[in-house]
């Protein structure tokens, strides 16, 4: 099986009417990989995901920042995955550290919302990431298995489910976690989803780094076996945001001690582009 490379754009709460007409211009103009290659998702604030939805070109798809736990009613303020669904929006961003720390959702909370989101046919990019006093402390494996364990507690189908690693220290901050250390932490993810999953379910699981990505560093985050793509967040409003994407280009998975190939080659426009074809484990329980 292969993982498509994927790159989310996290609007966040920014954004006129016109400054989202020149993002969605900048995009839809932009010469990128096909969407064989990458899957891309911009993420705008909620009063703008018709709009984007209705200009946005045909190969990428919107997602909202957030919805609520269950369904809607007298929650001030929230927006339902029922709405999201009659808007027609395909993903949702749920678990963010800003909304972890701001808002205190605890991992409990975060995995009710995915299940419940998956529950009515969205797909969710579900938020996991350690603060910078619990990477001092050594305990950033400790931290995002129990994030990562309150979301498996609640799901049991995780075809829909895009995982992003970002460490909070790494958010806006400028500060971003070396490929080296990236790679770790996605490694050690997998790892923890094939013993408490499953095997195929490890496999198959797009885990994305998120946290300061840039033109700059994308393409070396690209490159490392474990790391499946970017949420990005402001680089995602300025035209780098197609580096960003074209970066999937450099993605190519050499799993040890397991057979995989890998397919490198032009497309019609001119750009390279590769394919990871992973060999199915033998143990899928």
């Amino acid at each position: 099986m292969a993982r498509k490379f994927f790159v989310g754009g996290n609007w966040k709460c920014n954004g006129t009417t016109e400054e989202v007409k020149k993002i969605v211009t900048t995009l839809n103009e932009a010469e990128v990989p096909s969407e064989d290659v990458v899957e891309v998702v911009v993420s705008p604030p909620f009063v703008f995901l018709n709009f984007v939805k209705s200009l946005l070109r045909s190969d990428f798809h919107v997602a909202a920042q957030n919805c609520w736990v269950r369904k809607g009613g007298a929650f001030t303020g929230e927006i339902s995955a029922e709405m999201l669904v009659n808007l027609s929006i395909p993903w949702v961003i749920i678990g963010h550290s800003e909304r972890r720390a701001l808002l205190k959702e605890s991992n409990e909370f975060v995995g009710d919302k995915v299940a419940y989101a998956l529950s009515q046919g969205l797909k969710v990019i579900a938020c996991i990431g350690e603060t910078l006093e619990e990477r001092e402390s050594g305990s950033t494996m400790a931290v995002v298995a129990a994030q990562t364990k309150a979301i498996a507690d609640k799901v049991t189908n995780w075809d829909n489910v895009v995982l992003a690693y970002e460490p909070v220290w790494a958010i806006g901050t400028g500060k971003v976690a070396t490929p080296a250390q990236a790679q770790d932490v996605h490694r050690e993810l997998r790892k923890w989803l094939s013993e408490n999953v499953s095997g195929a379910i490890a496999e198959s699981t797009r885990i994305i780094y998120g946290g300061s990505v840039n033109g700059a560093n994308c393409k070396e985050l690209a490159a490392q076996p474990d790391v499946d793509g970017f949420l990005v967040g402001g680089a995602s409003l300025k035209p780098e945001f197609v580096d960003i994407i074209k970066s999937a280009t450099l993605s190519c998975f050499f799993p040890l001690g397991n057979l995989a190939s890998c397919f490198i080659g032009l497309d019609l426009m001119g750009n390279c582009f590769s394919a990871r074809i992973i060999e199915s484990p033998s143990n899928t329980d």
